[in-house]
């Protein structure tokens, strides 16, 4: 039985560049193009490169209480975001896991862009939904793309057709005017941000000018198209945790390492979804926690690789491994016992049966490169 997949407004133009297309959240996504994932990889990394990333979820939160019912479903600080920026944050369970993680920019007063992961969009909006007061509203954008340009000449080339961007610093959100389109100048909302550990921006865009944006992106020499593959491998080599896989569910920001996402004043007074539980965890020290690995030899080692100590114990599992091309290395990332998670520590991964040598190191495995 044939599974119906829905695709994206640059699906032809995809196509039409050599992509191999793979399923993925629902969508038709090009995974790499012709001259494969390292070169795409490299390619980000030394020029930059163009994603469609239009299978994630977008969604306006407005009215008097937007940011008061926000933050009671995460731990981030929206009162003190100011307009025109942005955070990290998280959806929590009543047991402190994490439903999602998601971007969210302060566009207004009251006044909420959320961009959330494409495999929990739905479940993510219903969850928002439901707790919706009188008076606030959530419109999705269903009619909107969304394009990730990244490298370290994204920056460079984009302001080529928005002036405007080019005063944009890191996590910064706005309205700019693209110019010299065939279709025309249009608007698209920018945010310096991305998903590489590079300097770049995610610009959501009408889904019937999306396709004029990518290819005047794509007319510049520097830029190359980039698939899913490439991502995954720069996300992991800036170690930046997948939902689903690094996160989910059963898996705290205490033991995610991402702490940094509960803001100073929601410590305060731990008010969300799942609070009390992330407190206790951190008064108590948490029994696990994600580590970076760095492999001897050139064999990687996959998701679900059993992470053991020297006497063979296990003490973990790999969430995300792969090769990392920047590296010329084999890297994973996974969940230890709190006592193997010091860097330095000496591990191995169970590959087929067979133990590779590991130890953990600090994350990012490649600095990142923000526009700070």
């Amino acid at each position: 039985m044939s599974v119906h997949l829905a695709i994206t407004p640059l699906d032809a133009l995809n196509r039409s560049l050599g992509a191999r297309m793979v399923p993925f959240a629902g969508y038709a996504m090009p995974v790499q193009f012709q001259p494969g994932i390292i070169a795409e990889h490299l390619h980000t990394r030394a020029q930059a490169g163009l994603f469609d990333v239009s299978h994630m979820g977008q969604a306006t939160l407005a009215g008097p209480e937007a940011i008061s019912t926000l933050e009671r479903l995460c731990p981030c600080d929206i009162a003190g975001l100011a307009p025109g920026r942005q955070r990290y944050s998280l959806l929590t369970n009543a047991a402190g896991g994490i439903l999602d993680d998601f971007m969210v920019a302060r566009i207004g007063e009251n006044e909420l862009f959320l961009v959330v992961n494409a495999g929990c969009k739905d479940a993510d909006f219903a969850h928002i939904a439901a707790h919706l007061p009188t008076g606030t509203t959530l419109t999705r954008h269903e009619d909107r793309a969304l394009l990730a340009v990244q490298g370290p000449m994204a920056a460079a080339v984009f302001a080529r057709f928005a002036p405007e961007s080019a005063a944009m610093k890191f996590m910064d959100v706005t309205d700019v005017v693209v110019r010299g389109l065939e279709c025309g100048d249009i608007t698209v909302r920018a945010s310096r941000s991305g998903y590489t550990g590079e300097d770049g921006f995610e610009i959501s865009v009408a889904g019937t000018k999306a396709d004029a944006l990518a290819r005047a992106l794509l007319s510049q020499p520097e830029i190359a198209p980039i698939g899913l593959g490439a991502r995954d491998s720069l996300r992991l080599e800036a170690g930046l945790p997948l939902y689903g896989h690094d996160i989910d569910t059963t898996i705290s920001p205490i033991e995610a390492g991402l702490t940094f996402a509960i803001n100073k004043r929601r410590k305060m007074a731990w008010d969300f979804v799942g609070g009390p539980a992330m407190r206790d965890l951190l008064d108590n020290g948490a029994t696990r926690r994600r580590v970076g690995l760095r492999l001897d030899g050139r064999a990687p080692a996959r998701e679900g690789a059993e992470i053991v100590c020297a006497d063979g114990t296990t003490v973990g599992a790999v969430t995300s491994g792969g090769f990392a091309p920047s590296l010329n290395a084999p890297i994973a990332m996974g969940y230890v016992r709190t006592e193997y998670a010091a860097d330095g520590t000496e591990l191995a991964l169970m590959v087929r049966g067979k133990p590779l040598a590991a130890r953990v190191v600090p994350m990012p495995f490649v600095p990142h490169r923000y526009a700070r």
